[in-house]
């Protein structure tokens, strides 16, 4: 009896918006590593971010 209650306790529902939360996290993370590469000063860290940018097909210039 007692290890039914410690597995009620334990046992939670999955709440759907923090999905779309982590989905919007990601993008916005994503986008401002991005963009900030872009204007980055460090002209090696703008040409890493160049070529990756071209290796993966998006367009930037």
């Amino acid at each position: 009896m007692s290890n039914q209650a410690i597995q009620e306790q334990i046992q939670s529902t999955p709440i759907l918006a923090s999905k779309g939360l982590q989905l919007i996290a990601a993008f916005a993370l994503g986008a401002t590593i991005l963009f900030a590469a872009a204007f980055a000063q460090s002209s090696a860290v703008h040409n890493a971010a160049h070529d990756m940018r071209h290796s993966q097909g998006f367009p930037c210039h």
